[in-house]
């Protein structure tokens, strides 16, 4: 036999060696627990977040197992993002890696341990190993049914099997997708309005006892009331990091309703004025056909061309109503005074009467952020509806 054949051979059989010799077993120390992290002041923070910890000190082995990493510099990243086609995965980091980052955003974490046996948390232990190999570990996100929260209760499942049950008796009041999400939420805030703005109809159905489990503190609740087999799944409970990210104030002048006043009244005077003198804005009427048009355009796209799931059946879309962008652009062809089709504005105004029902029917829900915008909008074309009355 050759040097070189030689030489590879005993590279190889080292390279064996060593892989098996970094394959993870638990030692009887070793315990599993749910880490539950606190909302941050940042959008992607505000739900909080759900992990993993392995901890096996007899081997010097503290580690977090996280269904929440995504890889920025993954290519055309926000254009993935935007379709809903960004990858997630699980990732593993040390714990106090992890932890570092929650002390840096003034984050709560708790801890709650699993009641698992040995063979069991062997066998959970090798499951979050194998996923986490690279042909395993991404998975499709999907914000309501497939995040880092609903990882813990479906990993648990998988590997656990019948014996795990779990007990939803805690949850005693009924909510949709969309109450559950708000709770969250500050309703005067960009983000509340971008996300009652942006998700349709399905999210207002109410939400099934696991469900909830889209959401990190409603995770920590079902863990702590699952049984496994004769006894309870969580154990002790206890705090890591005692904080909480400071809540912004912002001012009223930087808030969607304050903006969508502002718009009520610019339409106000202009009407008015318009009223008076028996003419019609141009600017106005472009501005109002061309950013509900535009926002109309928007929800279109996130409900047929994305894989977003919570972005379907919009009724946002009867009163963004994607067709004002070509009018928008028709409006300065008109002279000041010559009145746009009355048809048309009559079918706008149905449409905010078929919006109402499907509020007061819950149907859907609406931000309340937009009633001065809908009060703009119904008051410029029941003018140009006038204004079409007197030019016959």
């Amino acid at each position: 036999m050759k040097v070189s054949s030689l030489l590879f051979l005993l590279i190889c059989l080292l390279s064996l060696s060593i892989s098996r010799a970094q394959t993870v077993t638990a030692s009887p120390e070793a315990q599993f627990s749910v880490i539950t992290c606190g909302p941050g002041s940042e959008l992607y923070a505000t739900f909080g977040h759900s992990a993993f910890r392995f901890r096996d000190p007899s081997r010097g082995i503290d580690w977090v197992y996280n269904y929440g990493t995504f890889d920025f510099d993954a290519p055309n990243f926000y254009v993935k993002f935007v379709r809903g086609k960004l990858p997630y995965a699980l990732s593993k980091q040390r714990f106090e890696n992890f932890l570092y980052t929650y002390q840096l955003e003034n984050r709560y974490v708790r801890e709650q341990l699993l009641n698992l046996t040995g063979a069991e948390t062997e066998a959970l232990l090798d499951y979050l190993e194998q996923n986490n190999q690279p042909e395993n570990r991404y998975y499709k996100y999907d914000f309501l049914f497939e995040n880092c929260a609903t990882k813990i209760p479906e990993v648990l499942t998988k590997v656990l099997g019948p014996p795990l049950k779990y007990s939803y008796e805690h949850l005693s009041e009924s909510r949709s997708f969309r109450d559950l999400i708000q709770d969250n939420l500050n309703w005067n805030s960009w983000s509340s309005f971008g996300i009652d703005l942006a998700l349709g109809a399905v999210i207002d159905r109410e939400a099934t006892g696991s469900e909830f489990s889209f959401l990190p503190k409603y995770v920590e609740q079902q863990v702590e009331n699952a049984s496994l087999d004769d006894h309870a799944l969580g154990g002790r409970k206890r705090p890591i990091l005692e904080l909480n990210a400071p809540k912004s104030n912002a001012f009223f002048t930087a808030t969607p309703l304050f903006w969508t006043l502002l718009v009520l009244g610019m339409t106000l005077v202009i009407t008015w004025i318009d009223y008076r003198n028996q003419t019609r804005s141009s600017v106005l009427d472009f501005l109002l056909f061309f950013s509900t048009g535009a926002a109309g355009c928007l929800l279109l796209f996130l409900w047929f061309f994305t894989d977003h799931t919570a972005t379907a059946w919009n009724a946002n879309l009867l009163w963004a109503f994607p067709a004002n962008v070509l009018l928008a652009f028709g409006v300065f062809s008109r002279p000041s005074g010559r009145p746009i089709k009355r048809k048309y504005l009559i079918l706008l105004l149905v449409l905010f009467a078929l919006c109402t029902g499907l509020w007061l029917t819950g149907v859907q829900v609406f931000s309340p952020v937009v009633l001065p915008l809908w009060g703009a909008l119904m008051l410029r074309y029941m003018f140009l509806i006038h204004m079409e009355k007197t030019s016959l």
